[in-house]
């Protein structure tokens, strides 16, 4: 047997002695070339992977010489390959990936291949963090109702995740209660450098969440990706990506005592967002970096998907290891770490301008022109600053219905709606405050901005200030840590006493898990048809997505989510306006309870320290007595139960062979929806609860289930019966063919109008194709898988847009739907497109990416030209064979 050929980067293997250890490494430095210390941090990465990972199959000697030649080629749309050292995965977009995986293993059996191929050879580590919903709030034992409800709810998908924690090599299951997944990530799996073996190589990673960038503050390059992309990187697949434009964000000054790191994100994701950093990487430097803390940095990076971009980086530098040593990663660790990224230059002085690489573009932020801010009502770049917030939330409710309006008539907007709530009467106004939560990795993972809630709580109390109490406040930290220093600071008692209990940790009301509200305050809402409002220090404020009746959700840092609630209305100017008044009638300003920048800072020095991590993260493994008595399968193959309604074997690979298919034409299609712009994978897609008289609700009653065993849509993704039934179920969803907001379509042919999912049967029951048409950033948001698989298992076959959320564009192709571009200026209504139309859609066989093609309308009546958006030849290649996951089972079946 001949010897295995030498690698083609030889020349740059090194070796590393560290605390009396050796170690080997690739070191670009050693390609002797001057263009190395030009790239921007975050385009090392890729360069180091691509010059370890050369095997001339997945990545060449030529993908090299291009990530080298990033200045001329960025422009350019140059495919290049990408292996990340891991994956991280939540349940909700980790169950479904497992029983992708389980699904996998039969098919290889049933095609006549060895099942046990189907494993991670990627390392994966998942995170149980989206189950625990707010049913319980503003109790002492409100955190152990929830977790105890959440385990009875869940009970079958957590065996199941027992299962593939059991059966699936080299994927590591971090149990629930434990945090949310991109805070874990952070204080704890985050390696920022790998070592295999004694070989050392830059933690990177992509995730089914698209706030993975959340771990870009701490150096490790990472960004969502799809789930379904997910699993073929976990299957050893690079991915291809094309070479992406570096924008250099250049941070100078320092912040205001009274400005928060959440004011400073807002401020980054509104700037961001107008300068167009869609599918680009951003990468920050200057002076002013030096001045956030990693968590501060962490907040900025995971909002990259607000702003648009692929990553938010901050390569490492001195205060990534003072943070890493403050969560108590190993001392040794830390000496390789820093020796290694020095070694091959990917070490960040942000003081010293002559390490400045070369960008695409620069833009700059002066951190002293930031002023406290909140963002919404219904996307989290329309950034509103608080001084401004009473104008302008009067401004939504007159404006037209659009992301800034509600178009309520000056004669409803005064009216006060009054209810009973625990034998004392309220009343409700349009601005009234219903929901209350300190919740999401985005802020809960940042210390200033908690412990300034409990300092704030701490003077409001003290002033004798109150919350309402029909407003649902929850606290739901991102790891137990955060318990901890608010403990050991002596906050919590007062956050408890402003309603401000640990309800979980997990998610929860940033996804939609808020629970249900109070009937009377519901019915109030419903009665007066009220702009109730929902304060959140999360990511995420798309309508419908915190809760049906906040139609209004602001997104605001912890301490300001206290204000607001104390307020009891976002209606208010705090200024000139009093949060409330003492016993003795004295009024009580937000100034006079808002602590500054340096309390805080003092406050944190004493109160988080590395004992916290050290203690909280030796028991993460361990789980809690609940995980630990489940008991799972110990099968190769999974045993379905086809009674289960939480997991069921998917029909993805049903029909497939061992051949690849023909291309198929699309022949007189109707279009199932007439979408607009902004349509987000939650209209798509939900993950919140399941509306009773919607077609997964009617299809779980025939199982025998009763409303309050339904569960959220999140939950049931491993479910293709509930996820095919709850897709486009959202009941804000906006259909040109309704004309309002309703999960509802018609059914061209009849005129009759109908749940979307009943439509989409109808029409296969037909015999005929369906496809969507689009506005702008479809598919923008989560990135969540399921807003692929659903549309596929409805029957549409292709989509035409204006334009696509990254993520999702790429997740269409995962599950072989053909993602059509208008050509720019072009638009279904300047084409004269009603979508009652029929379309015929036919790809050559010798379709190649970014082609143009021609679409009919109506036979031969016209035709209009699209862009095809398959970017890289790989994506056609997974599309030829029906999608990456039926590609992946091919090629177990001949290998």
């Amino acid at each position: 047997m001949a010897d295995p050929a030498p690698h083609p980067f030889q020349q740059c293997v090194a070796s590393l002695e560290v605390g009396g250890e050796s170690f080997t490494y690739y070191n670009p430095l050693k390609l002797n070339d001057p263009r190395y210390e030009r790239l921007p941090f975050s385009i090392r990465v890729l360069l180091e992977s691509a010059v370890r990972n050369c095997d001339n199959f997945q990545v060449h000697p030529k993908d090299v010489e291009n990530i080298l030649s990033w200045e001329e080629a960025q422009t350019k749309a140059v495919e290049v390959p990408f292996r990340p050292a891991r994956v991280i995965l939540q349940d909700f977009t980790g169950v479904p990936a497992v029983v992708d995986f389980a699904a996998m293993r039969d098919a290889v059996k049933r095609l006549g291949g060895d099942p046990s191929k189907i494993n991670p050879v990627c390392p994966a580590d998942l995170v149980i963090d989206h189950s625990v919903q707010v049913d319980v709030s503003r109790s002492q034992d409100a955190l152990q109702q929830n977790q105890k409800l959440e385990f009875q709810r869940n009970q079958e998908r957590f065996q199941f995740l027992k299962w593939g924690a059991k059966a699936l090599r080299n994927m590591l299951i971090v149990p629930p209660g434990s945090g949310i997944v991109h805070q874990v990530n952070l204080e704890y799996l985050g390696r920022v450098v790998f070592n295999t073996d004694g070989n050392l190589y830059p933690d990177s990673l992509v995730g089914t969440d698209s706030h993975t960038t959340m771990i870009n503050g701490l150096g490790i390059l990472g960004w969502g990706v799809g789930g379904i992309e997910a699993e073929a990187v976990m299957l050893g697949q690079a991915i291809s990506m094309v070479l992406p434009q570096v924008v250099g964000y250049r941070i100078t000054g320092q912040l205001n005592q009274l400005v928060t790191s959440t004011d400073v994100v807002l401020t980054i994701t509104k700037h961001l967002r107008q300068v167009g950093v869609v599918g680009k990487f951003v990468e920050f430097f200057g002076p002013g970096v030096s001045q956030l803390s990693i968590a501060d940095r962490a907040t900025i990076s995971n909002m990259c998907p607000e702003y648009g971009a692929t990553v938010g980086y901050f390569p490492v530098d001195d205060m990534s290891m003072v943070y890493l040593k403050q969560t108590n990663r190993d001392e040794k660790k830390l000496e390789y770490i820093e020796a290694y990224l020095k070694a091959c230059k990917m070490y960040r002085d942000f003081n010293n301008a002559d390490q400045d690489p070369t960008f695409s573009q620069i833009v700059e932020l002066d951190l002293s022109t930031v002023v406290p801010s909140v963002s919404g009502p219904k996307r989290p770049h329309d950034r509103v600053p608080v001084s401004d917030m009473k104008d302008d939330f009067q401004q939504c409710l007159d404006n037209k219905v659009s992301f800034k309006g509600f178009a309520i008539p000056k004669e409803k907007q005064s009216g006060a709606i009054p209810f009973t709530y625990d034998d004392k009467e309220y009343a409700l106004n349009h601005g009234s405050v219903v929901i209350a939560a300190i919740t999401s990795c985005t802020n809960t993972s940042n210390p200033s901005v908690m412990l300034g809630a409990g300092l704030l709580a701490k003077k409001a109390v003290e002033a004798g200030l109150t919350v309402k109490p029909y407003i649902k406040t929850s606290l739901s930290p991102g790891s137990g840590v955060v318990t901890y220093y608010l403990q050991e600071s002596g906050v919590t008692p007062y956050l408890k006493q402003l309603g401000f209990d640990i309800v979980g940790y997990g998610c929860m009301t940033c996804i939609g898990n808020s629970g249900p509200l109070p009937e009377p305050v519901a019915e109030a809402v419903e009665k007066g048809d009220l702009v109730a409002v929902g304060v959140l220090s999360g990511n995420r404020n798309f309508e419908g997505r915190i809760h049906p009746l906040t139609r209004a959700n602001y997104l605001a840092s912890p301490p300001l989510v206290i204000a607001y609630a104390i307020a009891g209305t976002v209606s208010i100017d705090f200024e000139t306006e009093p949060l409330g008044k003492t016993a003795e009638g004295k009024e009580i300003f937000l100034r006079d309870v808002w602590p500054t920048r340096a309390e805080i800072q003092e406050v944190e020095r004493k109160n988080v320290v590395p004992a916290m991590f050290k203690d909280v993260y030796a028991r993460i493994q361990d789980g809690n007595e609940a995980w630990n008595n489940l008991e799972a399968s110990d099968a190769q193959l999974y045993p379905w139960d086809p009674k289960s309604t939480y997991i069921k074997s998917p029909p993805f690979f049903e029909e497939m062979t061992s051949e690849i298919p023909s291309l198929q034409p699309i022949t007189d299609a109707f279009a199932l929806l007439n979408l607009g712009d902004s349509v987000t994978t939650d209209h798509i897609s939900p993950a919140g609860s399941i509306a009773r008289n919607s077609p997964a609700a009617r299809y779980l009653a025939s199982k025998g289930l009763t409303p309050r065993d339904f569960n959220s849509y999140g939950s049931r993704r491993g479910n293709d019966a509930v996820m095919a039934r709850g897709t486009f179920a959202n009941i804000r969803l906006l259909n040109k063919f309704i004309g309002k907001a309703s999960p509802k379509t018609c059914h061209v042919p009849s005129g009759d109008t109908m749940d979307v999912f009943d439509a989409a049967v109808r029409y296969r029951e037909e015999g005929q194709s369906v496809i969507i048409l689009a506005g702008k950033e479809y598919g923008s948001g989560s990135s969540r898988d399921w807003a692929a698989k659903g549309p596929w298992m409805q029957g549409i076959r292709a989509v035409i847009a204006e334009s696509y959320e990254r993520i999702h564009r790429s997740n269409l192709v995962g599950m072989g739907i053909i993602p059509l571009q208008y050509l720019p200026g072009e638009t279904a209504e300047s084409l004269g497109l009603t979508g009652k139309e029929r379309f015929t859609i036919q790809l050559a066989d010798d379709i190649q990416p970014g082609q143009t093609i021609d679409v009919k309308v109506n036979g031969e009546e016209r035709t209009f030209k699209a862009l095809v958006r398959f970017d890289t030849p790989v994506e056609l290649t997974y599309f030829r064979h029906g999608g990456i996951l039926n590609y992946m089972v091919r090629r177990m079946i001949t290998a």
